[in-house]
């Protein structure tokens, strides 16, 4: 007997109340190249809020389900596939359509999974650490002993930057948009932590937290009225790595400040990377998977909801109320 997909599924560009949760059709048998994955679990993007809303540069039209990267177990294999089989436990992202219970998708665009690593914890690295790790490492070839601003810190991109640049032997500087959240990363491998909201002066106390030196790389998923500061932060020759705007705002760029500074703005888009460069992200991610498995990191996960709770989940991240990872699970 055939089982029904359940998906969220957005029939209407707009928020997250708007998601509905329905019951589709099983997958029918992949073609060519392609796995069936009954998904386990479902990590949340701000990028799927920007999908949602028709704000992206990616505008599937409706009716499509959101969620950017998924985790579970292959059903069926494709003529052609030979790289995983059935039973293989793997991880996998695409633009959108990963909130559902079973998904179809290429075989090439899938990781396996180690043994120690789990579901859950595979859709708050793919994405997060993925981000993070090709951010730090191809773009910024970050060094050891080089400072690294890591801005919106105890968010998933932010919180994975800061595990991450404390792993190749970077000092962290941890900031968040109150002191308590940047505190988190304490905790994590940052040697300080500040928070930069209300009236606190962002470049302040970076000079206070750097000894006046500035960072050498500066992380900023958040973009918004921070950036500006961030910049003119940044040491000589160094990297300002643009990764996202997560707080809402695609702030302009004086380029007299990387000419004074001697330093680069560095612009990282996690998703064309791993379309240009799949076997780059492949051991980009054998990597980072490798170092999970040896308990050498600690995504930082929100909470885990009930692909149900759709609504509530994206909420959390729409209201910036979330620390670390959102993660639906499938199994309620």
């Amino acid at each position: 007997m055939s089982s029904p997909t359940t998906a969220v599924l957005c029939r209407t560009l707009g928020g997250p109340e708007l998601l509905e949760v329905v019951e589709l059709a099983e997958p029918a048998a992949p073609d060519p190249g392609e796995v069936v994955v009954a998904v386990e679990h479902v990590g949340l993007n701000f990028h799927d809020l920007l999908v949602l809303s028709g704000e992206h540069v990616v505008r599937p039209e409706p009716p499509f389900s959101p969620g950017s990267e998924y985790a579970g177990t292959v059903t069926a294999v494709g003529p052609g596939v030979h790289a995983v089989t059935v039973g293989d436990r793997v991880a996998g992202n695409e633009e959108y359509g990963c909130a559902r219970s079973a998904l179809t998708v290429s075989a090439d665009r899938i990781t396996p999974l180690p043994d120690a690593v789990s579901t859950r914890h595979a859709v708050a690295i793919l994405v997060a650490y993925g981000t993070a790790f090709h951010a730090l490492v191809q773009r910024a070839a970050v060094r050891p002993g080089e400072t690294v601003l890591v801005l919106g810190s105890s968010g998933g991109v932010g919180s994975a930057a800061v595990d991450l640049a404390d792993l190749v032997g970077a000092h962290v500087v941890a900031a968040a948009s109150d002191p308590d959240r940047a505190a988190i990363a304490l905790d994590r491998g940052a040697r300080s932590a500040f928070g930069y909201g209300g009236d606190a002066d962002l470049r302040a106390a970076v000079r206070e937290h750097t000894g006046g030196a500035g960072a050498d790389v500066v992380v900023d998923p958040v973009g918004g009225t921070v950036a500006g500061a961030a910049l003119r932060s940044v040491a000589w020759g160094g990297r300002y790595l643009v990764v996202g705007f997560a707080g809402g705002e695609i702030p302009s760029v004086r380029l007299n400040i990387p000419l004074v500074k001697g330093s680069s703005v560095v612009g990282v888009f996690f998703g064309e990377f791993v379309r240009r460069q799949r076997a780059l992200h492949e051991r980009n991610m054998a990597t980072v998977f490798g170092w999970a498995a040896a308990g050498r990191l600690r995504p930082l996960v929100h909470g885990v909801l009930p692909l149900a709770d759709a609504t509530r989940a994206y909420r959390l991240l729409a209201d910036r109320a979330a620390v670390g990872k959102v993660v639906l699970s499938v199994a309620g």
